[in-house]
C-alpha cells in the first residue's frame, strides 16, 4: 500500500478478536518503532512486547484504575469502537487486545514523550501494513505508578530512571473495519 494511503486507512481500534499476531509481525512492528525519528539520534526508548494474557489483562485493568474523566475535551469516541470515554463499565484500558507494547522512554529528559509517540507512530504503521490493527494508548505513567508496575519494570530491566509513556495495542479487529470521520477544516495552515 502506497503510504499516503496507509496513513489516511489506518485506524484505531478498540475491538479485538481473540487471535494472536504472529511473533514475526511484532517483531517487525517493534523494529518499525527503533527507527523512529529521536531527538539527536539518541534511541533512548525502550519497547517491551507483550504476548502474554496474564500480564496484558493486569496491566488494562492497571490503565483504567486512575482513568481521571474531568481532564476530558470531549465525552464521546465512537460508536463502532467504543472507549472507556463512551463506557465507563470497560474494565481494561487494553479491549482484549492480544498482544501489547509498552514504550518506556527516559523520565527527566526534555524529549522523552515525543520520542515514545514517534515510536509508537512508526508501530502502528508498520501494523497497518501488515494487516494487523492497533491503538496508541496513553495513560502508560499511571499504570506502572504502583508495586505491580514496578515490579514488572524490575523483572524487564528497565532501568530506573525510565518512565513508561505509552502502549500499541495489537490485534485483528473484530468487526467491521471502521470508515474516516471526515477531517475538520480548520486543523491546516501554510502561511507564506
Amino acid at each position: 500500500m502506497e503510504l499516503f494511503e496507509l496513513i489516511k486507512s489506518r485506524r484505531s481500534i478498540r475491538k479485538y478478536q481473540d487471535r494472536q499476531i504472529p511473533l514475526e509481525d511484532m517483531e517487525k512492528i517493534i523494529e518499525a518503532g527503533t527507527y523512529a525519528p529521536n531527538a539527536g539520534g539518541g534511541q533512548r526508548s525502550i519497547i517491551v512486547g507483550l504476548r502474554n494474557a496474564e500480564i496484558i489483562g493486569k496491566l488494562g485493568r492497571l490503565n483504567v484504575a486512575h482513568f481521571d474523566r474531568s481532564r476530558l475535551s470531549g465525552r464521546y469516541v465512537s460508536k463502532e469502537q467504543p472507549s472507556i470515554i463512551d463506557d465507563p463499565t470497560m474494565t481494561s484500558g487494553f479491549y482484549g487486545a492480544p498482544a501489547v507494547c509498552a514504550v518506556f522512554a527516559m523520565k527527566d529528559f526534555l524529549y522523552s514523550v515525543a520520542d515514545a509517540f514517534c515510536c509508537a507512530e512508526n508501530m502502528v504503521l508498520m501494523a497497518k501494513d501488515l494487516g494487523i490493527s492497533s491503538c496508541i494508548i496513553a495513560r502508560a505513567e499511571e499504570t506502572f505508578d504502583n508495586k505491580t508496575g514496578a515490579a514488572l519494570m524490575k523483572d524487564w530491566n528497565i532501568p530506573e530512571n525510565y518512565i513508561a509513556r505509552c502502549f500499541v495495542l495489537l490485534g485483528y479487529c473484530d468487526g467491521p473495519y471502521p470508515e474516516s470521520k471526515p477531517r475538520k477544516s480548520h486543523r491546516a495552515k501554510i502561511i507564506e
